[in-house]
C-alpha cells in the first residue's frame, strides 16, 4: 500500500458520549500515524415555516449554528487533551452525515466513528446507511466502542478476495505499529446439502476440503508476513458462519479488521444482517477496509 501523503485522520462528531470516545481514539491514531486530526460535524439546517409577525433579532438558525460550532470546539479540546502538540482542526459542514463523511473520506487516511450517536450521526450505524458508508468510503473506516483495550492482538478476517487482501495489509500495518500479534481468521462452512430429504450424500472429502481452506489462509498472509517480519502471526481456521465466528474471536482483540466486501464464507460480511451482527456485537473496535488505488494503510 502506498502513502496518501499529508492526509488527516478524520473523526465524525455529534455531541454524544460515543463521539467523544471516537475523538480520543482518533487523536491517538493520528499521533501514532504522525498525521493531523480533522474533527467534522455534519449540520442539517431545519426546515422552518415563514414566521408570522415581526422578524426576531436572532434567528433560530443562528443559535443552531453556534451550538454546532460549540460542539466542534469541545471535540477539538478533547482531542488536545490526548496530545497538546497534535495538529487539530474542526469544522461544522452543511449536509447529511453520510454524504459529508463520504466526501471527507476522499482526502483522509482514516475515518473514525462512534458506534452509536445522536443527531446527524445517529443514522451511521443503524440500518443501511452504515453499510453504505463502510462499502463506499475511500479510506478505512474505524468504528469505536468505548475505550479500546491497549493489549491483545489485531484480528483480521480472511477469505481470499481482493478486499480481503487489502484488509490483511491494513491489519499487518496496524499490528506492526501497535507492537501486537496478528490473528488471521478464516471462517468456512461445509458444502450445503445436495440430496433430497434429510439424507445428505457424502460428495466431498472433509480432510481435503479443510486442507484447501488452510491453503487459502496460508497463501493470503504469506506475502504480508514477509513484508512485516516483526509481526508474529497466528492463523486460525474456524468452521462456522463468518459473523458469529468473528464476533466470538474478537473477545481478546484490540482491533478487528475486515474487508468492505468479500466472497465465499465472508461474502456477506457487510451486506444485510451479517454486517449488523459484526458491527453491533464485535467486542473490539472494528476497522472496515475498502480498496482504493494509492491509499495508505498507515
Amino acid at each position: 500500500m502506498t502513502d496518501r501523503s499529508g492526509a488527516p485522520v478524520v473523526v465524525g462528531v455529534d455531541g454524544s458520549a460515543t463521539a467523544l470516545d471516537a475523538v480520543r481514539v482518533a487523536a491517538r491514531e493520528a499521533v501514532a500515524r504522525h498525521r493531523p486530526l480533522r474533527v467534522v460535524h455534519a449540520f442539517l439546517w431545519p426546515v422552518l415555516g415563514t414566521p408570522l409577525g415581526p422578524v426576531v433579532a436572532t434567528l433560530p438558525h443562528e443559535d443552531l449554528r453556534r451550538e454546532a460550532d460549540k460542539l466542534v470546539a469541545e471535540a477539538v479540546d478533547e482531542a488536545r487533551k490526548v496530545d497538546a502538540d497534535l495538529p487539530v482542526t474542526g469544522v461544522a459542514r452543511d449536509g447529511g452525515a453520510v454524504a459529508v463523511l463520504l466526501e471527507e473520506s476522499r482526502d483522509a487516511a482514516l475515518l473514525v466513528l462512534g458506534h452509536r450517536g445522536l443527531g446527524g450521526f445517529a443514522e451511521l450505524l443503524v440500518g443501511s446507511a452504515a453499510v453504505g458508508l463502510s462499502a463506499r468510503a475511500d479510506c478505512p473506516v474505524l468504528v469505536v466502542r468505548g475505550e479500546p483495550r491497549a493489549d491483545g492482538p489485531v484480528m483480521v478476517g480472511v477469505d481470499g478476495s481482493a478486499l480481503s487482501t487489502e484488509a490483511i495489509g491494513f491489519a499487518f500495518a496496524e499490528a506492526a505499529q501497535r507492537g501486537a500479534d496478528l490473528v488471521a481468521v478464516h471462517a468456512w462452512l461445509y458444502p450445503a446439502p445436495v440430496g433430497p430429504g434429510d439424507i445428505v450424500p457424502l460428495v466431498y472429502d472433509p480432510e481435503q476440503l479443510r486442507a484447501e481452506e488452510e491453503r487459502v489462509l496460508a497463501e493470503a498472509v504469506a506475502g504480508w508476513a514477509e513484508r512485516y517480519p516483526e509481526v508474529r502471526v497466528r492463523r486460525k481456521l474456524v468452521a462456522g458462519a463468518p459473523a458469529p465466528v468473528l464476533v466470538a474471536e474478537s473477545a481478546d482483540a484490540q482491533l478487528v479488521v475486515v474487508g468492505a466486501h468479500g466472497r465465499g464464507s465472508l461474502g456477506g460480511l457487510l451486506l444485510g444482517s451479517v454486517s449488523h451482527a459484526v458491527l453491533h456485537h464485535a467486542r473490539s473496535p472494528l476497522a472496515i477496509v475498502r480498496h482504493r488505488r494509492g491509499h495508505a494503510a498507515s
